[in-house]
């Protein structure tokens, strides 16, 4: 039984790996339930991780918006 890394599991999902590392996984997937666990939890953290949305907080708006309208006035 062929053992791969969280790192090679992620290459599998993002497809960065080669044919013949590809096909050992499918295989090893096909007969390990455990990996096949590993693979679904990285799987649900790498789609949580696609949704997040950043956005910068109002009060951190608002200082830039300060900052810029006092440097106006200055060089006027």
């Amino acid at each position: 039984m062929t053992s791969f890394t969280p790192e090679e599991l992620l290459l599998y999902l993002y497809k960065e790996t080669s044919p013949k590392q590809t096909l050992a996984i499918q295989e090893a997937l096909e007969k390990d339930w455990s990996l096949r666990e590993k693979l679904a939890v990285l799987k649900a953290s790498m789609e949580r991780l696609d949704r997040i949305v950043e956005m910068p907080r109002t009060e951190m708006v608002l200082n830039v918006l300060n900052y810029a309208r006092e440097k106006t006035a200055e060089a006027v």
